[in-house]
């Protein structure tokens, strides 16, 4: 079986920063999710129990220069060569009740993908399965690691793994983000999962932070996962396309892709791609509530990585493009086993998360 968790902004791996974990109520709501079958409600309550778990900092050192090694795929068209850092390089610390190793599995573009695979130690026999990725933008050194190793701490087979185009996954260019795409990279990591001698293919899961519409969007797609759970989830075609608190105006979201379309020629031009822009090297004082918290994760030694989007210079420019008219979950409401916390009630995402509970509640 396998489960998609998704991980959101950092902001998701501090107890203090994650009063939901807390909250009962959401426990009793996702337990008793219309999921099917009881494997399901147990594979639901786990991951959120390890949500609960997770109240210390993800804390570690920033990522440092480490051995690579050159890891080729075969089934993969490109025949993509990726080098993987095989030297610990997490900004939490490693657990010494798992094993760790890195792994490669592909897309059906034709893409590598990188990630860590977490095993419980002295563990026999057929094992549930998570697949871990998030947020939008982060690397699996950082929070979505943190969160699989625990979840393999308590008896599961996980991977977190990079979607394309960023961390150690392949694809070019790099630093482009894709509705599509990175749909896509879930249901490959199900495919890795599923085909694992010591996987039991009917307990897949899925668990995301901020790339939460992705995995939702992966759980209404591929009937192979069996329980989804997202983390403070975005809705990224939501706000790429209206901003954040829907705020954009229509005419403002034309001249947005008109400015974006403009930036795609000056690229091509270039031969080179602009970027958005990161966070910046130092959080002004009258920065949003959720600025400072990505900064507090993503710029501060507690979340920092090298390999980071959300660390560095950011996305593509034009990775938005796609966003702004592709919107996810059309057809989340079909999808039995996904649970989504609604406990936020004043924060940047809790717009995105109420839509997704509505749809859920009319199934």
């Amino acid at each position: 079986m396998v489960l998609l968790m998704r991980m959101t902004e950092g902001i998701s791996c501090r107890q203090e920063d994650m009063p939901f974990i807390r909250n009962r109520d959401f426990q009793e709501r996702m337990i008793h999710m219309k999921t099917g079958f009881k494997a399901k409600r147990i594979l639901t309550t786990a991951l959120l129990g390890v949500v609960m778990a997770l109240g210390a900092d993800g804390v570690g050192a920033a990522a440092q220069a480490a051995t690579d090694t050159i890891v080729t795929n075969s089934a993969n068209t490109e025949a993509a060569t990726l080098k993987l850092t095989q030297k610990w390089d997490k900004v939490f610390p490693q657990s010494d009740k798992v094993q760790h190793r890195k792994v490669t599995f592909h897309n059906r573009y034709g893409i590598t993908l990188a990630a860590d695979l977490y095993e419980p130690k002295n563990v026999t026999g057929k094992l549930a399965a998570i697949a871990v990725s998030g947020p939008f933008g982060a690397v699996k050194e950082q929070s979505s690691g943190l969160y699989a190793q625990a979840m393999a701490e308590r008896g599961y087979l996980t991977i977190a793994f990079d979607p394309s185009f960023t961390g150690e996954s392949g694809g070019a260019p790099r630093d482009v983000a894709s509705p599509e795409i990175n749909t896509e990279d879930f249901s490959a990591a199900v495919d890795f999962l599923s085909t694992q001698d010591n996987v039991d293919p009917n307990v897949l899961a899925s668990s995301v932070l901020w790339l939460g519409r992705m995995a939702l969007n992966t759980a209404a797609m591929d009937t192979r996962v069996k329980a989804t759970v997202t983390s403070t989830m975005y809705d990224m075609t939501r706000v790429m396309a209206n901003g954040y608190f829907d705020a954009m105006r229509p005419d403002e979201r034309y001249l947005q892709r008109q400015k974006l379309n403009e930036q795609r020629t000056q690229d091509y031009k270039a031969g080179t791609y602009a970027k958005m822009g990161g966070l910046p090297d130092r959080l002004p004082t009258d920065a949003p509530v959720f600025v400072k918290n990505y900064y507090d994760y993503y710029k501060t030694n507690r979340g920092y990585h090298v390999r980071s989007v959300n660390s560095n210079a950011g996305w593509n420019t034009t990775s938005a493009i796609s966003f702004m008219t592709m919107p996810l979950l059309a057809y989340s409401d079909e999808d039995p086993q996904c649970g989504i916390d609604d406990s936020w009630r004043e924060c940047s995402f809790c717009l995105f998360q109420q839509r997704c509970v509505q749809k859920a509640e009319r199934r």
